[in-house]
This record gives structure tokens, C-alpha cells and sequence, in this order.
């Protein structure tokens, strides 16, 4: 509770931030792991789907190995404050781009409300609603785009 009562987020920039301040931003959506395309046309247009990581847990929306991810994901982005300004590319939820855009974190945030599951009972997270991504073929993915960043 502690954090909580710190709100760190709004007195440090990212790169002030420990290591462990800067992994409980993360609010548990997965998001950032379901599978994007890229507009051929519009290059800033990322569109999400609702196909998942083969890692991400498809009901907890954790990575079932984060330590070694990248060993099994070479392409997984490992977010750190060095590239905040890339994070436009994040949902408009995702706290880090939140903070790095200097804005507060949402009420349903478990570093705000203290409930670790609200991102979930709140609908933010897909959890329950993905699909694994060996059970859709590559070409089909846009017909799973559920928005737009």
C-alpha cells in the first residue's frame, strides 16, 4: 500500500523510477501483446488485435515466461524509459505511456485503487477474449483488429 500512497508515478520521470517502480506500472492487460499490423498506407496507424503472444496467458494476461521471453520472441519489446517517446504505439491506457505523456494514471489502475484485478473487471483487458496465435493463420489476423492507436 505503500506505492499506492507514494504515487510515485507523479514525482519521478520514467528514467527516476527503480526497477521495481518501474515493472508495477505494468497494470496487467497484456495489450501490449496481442498481435499488430501496421497500415501499409499510414505508417502511424497500429491496429490491435485480439490474436495473443504464444506466450501470453490468454485468461491472466501475463507472459507465461517473462524472464526469458525474448529468447522465445526475439521481437518482443522490452519497454524502457530510453524509448519513451516510442510509446505512442502503446493503448492510451498502458501507464507507461501515460506517465511518459505526463498524464495520471486511470482510477482502475491497482497502483491507484489497490485492486490488481480491475483491469479486468473494468473490461480494459481482453482477458478470456483472445485467441492463441497458432489458432489463426497470419493473413486472417485483420479480421480480428478489435482498435486503432
Amino acid at each position: 500500500m505503500a506505492q499506492i500512497v507514494s504515487a510515485f508515478w507523479k514525482r519521478k520521470t520514467l528514467e527516476q523510477m527503480d526497477r521495481q517502480e518501474w515493472e508495477s506500472l505494468c497494470d496487467g492487460c497484456g495489450l501490449c501483446c496481442l498481435q499488430k499490423l501496421e497500415d501499409e498506407d499510414d505508417a502511424s496507424a497500429i491496429y490491435y488485435t485480439r490474436v495473443a503472444c504464444k506466450l501470453l496467458d490468454l485468461n491472466t494476461c501475463r507472459c507465461s515466461d517473462y524472464a526469458n521471453r525474448r529468447r522465445h520472441v526475439p521481437d518482443c519489446v522490452q519497454l524502457t524509459p530510453a524509448m519513451a517517446e516510442e510509446f505512442a504505439w502503446l493503448p492510451p491506457t498502458c501507464a507507461y505511456r501515460l506517465v511518459a505523456e505526463g498524464e495520471d494514471l486511470p482510477p482502475w489502475h491497482h497502483l491507484v485503487c489497490g485492486d490488481p484485478q480491475a483491469v479486468h473487471k473494468v473490461g480494459i483487458s481482453q482477458a478470456g477474449r483472445m485467441l492463441a496465435e497458432d489458432s489463426v493463420a497470419n493473413e486472417d489476423w485483420e479480421e480480428h483488429i478489435i482498435f486503432r492507436v
